[in-house]
């Protein structure tokens, strides 16, 4: 008898749990914390290697309108590459239904600096055979609808 107590009383604890992260999640980042967060990659070259005047023409094509940070990554592994935009962007531009339909300014900034990480490092941006070189296969077909909502930026 004792045990089945046990067992609701871990139940409803872990259901608390996850209502509590769902919570969190549905309410995100605030604005000012999504303005102020810097994009950053970790580029496998030392950091005198990398001067922000010469930044590959991805993250160039941005000009003045977005600020770049480069420093020594932790534990001597490359350098840390970070940009952020320096307009303050609409609430609306952050938010998850931007983020499907593509409207997030942020996005072409990703795609930007894992591109301009591409070409510090090997000096091409690599890109997939196009038309595809393989038949699509039913748990392909899944991976594609999830991937999908990455949008490009290699997140789901």
């Amino acid at each position: 008898m004792t045990s089945r107590k046990v067992l609701w009383t871990a139940a409803a604890g872990v259901t608390a749990g996850a209502g509590l992260a769902l919570r969190r999640m549905r309410t995100g980042p605030s604005a000012t914390a999504a303005e102020n967060r810097w994009l950053s990659v970790t580029v496998n070259r030392g950091p005198g290697d990398i001067e922000p005047e010469k930044l590959p023409s991805p993250l160039r094509e941005y000009g003045d309108r977005i600020e770049t940070r480069i420093r020594p990554a932790p534990g001597d592994r490359g350098t840390e590459l970070a940009v952020r935009l320096r307009q303050p962007q609409p609430e609306a531009a952050h938010s998850l239904p931007a983020r499907i339909t593509g409207q997030d300014p942020r996005q072409d900034l990703r795609r930007a600096l894992r591109e301009a990480k591409a070409l510090l490092e090997t000096g091409e941006v690599m890109r997939p055979d196009t038309p595809p070189t393989t038949h699509d296969t039913p748990g392909g077909k899944l991976v594609g609808l999830l991937s999908r909502r990455a949008g490009g930026e290699g997140v789901l």
